[in-house]
């Protein structure tokens, strides 16, 4: 290749995951992070269907698997914490063969150590400016310094700055609720359970690794597009403080841990909808390109995926930048959107309804145990879920 060095936006999941498939090719890799330093902690997410297979071919599923959650039930209560159903999670989860959940965090540090002694890593600094030309792209970092690359991939996520550069404004799709995540004192001595309570409209939900680990909370409600700056993080806060006012349960306990909180997490459940995923040598992936939102559980399943067929497809196309871009459009399309739609649908789900809804879930919930053919009922509901998770060969 006459021109091997490739830029990579983001250092999450789909970004190192794509390294590790470049350097096995022989490119010279550079991954830029806005963040000073790798994000840990984070939330469990799920790799489900062909992302188990990606985590395999990489040699990194065990890895994966030793940082297991181990998740051991699911419990539903109400306003004044009175258990309402705890059923085991294995029955919720739906998992199947070698699918996995795990914390962000460690999977992204698991990808990092993969790939951090033959790519470059660079913290603290994020594309300012990119001009291409018939030989590459010229890149202008916010620190001032510059490079010159073959191509480059944005891989940073929902609110993608290289997406924005390449392809101008492009709004997320509001899905009609928001949701924070946070780190808070384990008041509850919970050990690998997640707690649930929800009214119309607003839930919180917390989960520990152990009794003697902080609580991961969850806050969602539902609400239009809210005006906020995305760098204000104290006014994120208080948008939290507001619409979770009131709510049952330890609610008001975990939010007066916000201040304290060192990974505090705000965002629109939205997703990203876009026509093609290439611009010239620019090419998104992950969240940046296609965000099926948080309600599908498929985000890191979609960057995994996402990776392992760029890279399969720019191998086959022997650096053909432009021909291995239109292959990856035309390979992960149909997948994408199956998710996409997944992801649309369990917005419903993750953002509780009306007083009624809520009460038909809860007995759902609390019958569950006892009906015969339970695995089969979770089964039926899981089946769209499976569906889209294994909806391409690779």
């Amino acid at each position: 290749m006459a021109n091997s060095r490739v830029l990579i936006s983001g250092s999450g999941v789909a970004g190192p995951a794509l390294a590790f498939w470049l350097v096995e090719q022989g490119y010279d890799v550079t991954v830029v992070e806005r963040a000073p330093e790798l994000r840990a902690g984070g939330y469990k997410v799920d790799v489900r269907g062909a992302a188990t297979t990606v985590l395999q071919r990489m040699g990194l599923h065990d890895a994966a698997k030793a940082e297991e959650t181990g998740m051991r039930t699911t419990t539903y209560v109400k306003r004044d914490g009175r258990v309402i159903a705890s059923l085991p999670a294995s029955l919720l989860m739906g998992r199947r063969g070698d699918d996995l959940e795990i914390m962000r965090g460690d999977l992204g540090r698991i990808l990092y150590d993969a790939t951090a002694g033959d790519a470059t890593y660079v913290f603290g600094d994020a594309i300012a400016a990119m001009t291409e030309d018939a030989d590459g792209v010229d890149v202008t970092f916010a620190s001032g310094r510059t490079g010159r690359y073959a191509f480059v991939v944005g891989a940073d996520g929902l609110h993608s700055a290289t997406r924005r550069l390449a392809f101008g404004e492009v709004e997320p799709h509001h899905l009609g609720a928001y949701i924070s995540i946070f780190s808070a004192p384990n008041v509850l001595g919970i050990d690998r359970e997640e707690m649930n309570y929800a009214e119309p409209g607003r839930l919180t939900f917390a989960y520990a690794l152990g009794a003697d680990q902080p609580a991961t909370v969850g806050i969602v409600f539902a609400a239009p597009e809210l005006s906020y700056d995305r760098r204000d993080v104290a006014a994120q806060k208080r948008l939290v403080r507001e619409a979770m006012a009131g709510l049952g349960w330890r609610t008001a306990d975990f939010l007066a841990a916000l201040d304290d909180a060192p990974d505090f997490y705000f965002d629109a459940i939205s997703q990203v909808e876009m026509p093609r995923w290439s611009s010239g040598r620019v090419v998104l992936l992950g969240d940046a390109g296609y965000c099926p939102s948080p309600a599908s559980g498929q985000g890191t399943s979609l960057a995994l995926v996402g990776a392992y067929v760029l890279a399969e497809e720019l191998a086959k196309a022997g650096g053909a930048y432009a021909t291995a871009f239109a292959a990856y459009e035309g390979a992960l399309r149909s997948y994408v959107e199956k998710n996409v739609i997944f992801g649309r649908k369990m917005v419903g789900d993750m953002v509780p309804g009306g007083r009624f809804a809520i009460a038909v879930r809860n007995y759902g919930m609390r019958t569950l145990r006892f009906h015969p053919r339970k695995e089969q009922v979770i089964e039926r509901v899981l089946a769209p879920l499976h569906e889209a998770a294994n909806a391409i060969t690779i």
